[in-house]
């Protein structure tokens, strides 16, 4: 179980930083985005069931994520897209729980496009990957990401695909 919850920050890109000679942000509306991660893994070590008692004390989100990567089920949350997160390709981040040493280094970024490789180090192991997001209009956009996760003697990969759709200007008290 300890494993789960130290690969899944990780898995859920918690990047929080990026390097490039010249980043074009995604050209979308700012406020309140719905994002749809499904995903698969291949090489998981079997984890036992997670106690009742842990996941009572975890907040309702962190426990549908949970559940949501055991069970391979899709994992919806709602992101404020800020031209800020936009301008620093932080934008669709689907972790906030942090974790990992992560950083992103854009290989191509138009309006439409944006093109990244990833490179996580935790106490558990390292990832790699790549992530393509694309603007499918102002008010969605489909990505892809394809991560190898690597420690413990244990390797993993990850393939998920993400969608999103805005649902309005008013982010409420949604980050």
């Amino acid at each position: 179980m300890r494993r789960l919850f130290m690969i899944a920050p990780i898995v859920c890109f918690s990047l929080t930083l990026f390097a490039a000679d010249k980043y074009t942000p995604l050209n979308i509306k700012e406020g309140l985005w719905e994002i749809t991660v499904t995903h698969s893994m291949a090489g998981m070590p079997a984890m036992p069931a997670i106690p009742p008692e842990a996941l009572a004390k975890m907040t309702p989100e962190q426990r549908a994520r949970i559940e949501g990567m055991m069970g391979g089920k899709p994992i919806v949350q709602k992101e404020c897209i800020t031209r800020e997160k936009l301008e620093k390709a932080s934008a669709f981040n689907v972790n906030r729980d942090g974790g990992g040493e992560c950083r992103r280094t854009v290989i191509n970024s138009t309006s439409g496009k944006l093109e990244m490789k990833i490179h996580c180090e935790g106490k558990q192991g390292t990832t790699e990957g790549t992530l393509v997001m694309e603007a499918t209009g102002t008010d969605s956009t489909k990505g892809t990401m394809h991560l190898v996760s690597a420690g413990n003697g244990h390797n993993m990969a990850i393939d998920m695909t993400i969608n999103s759709k805005y649902l309005g200007a008013a982010c409420g008290d949604v980050k």
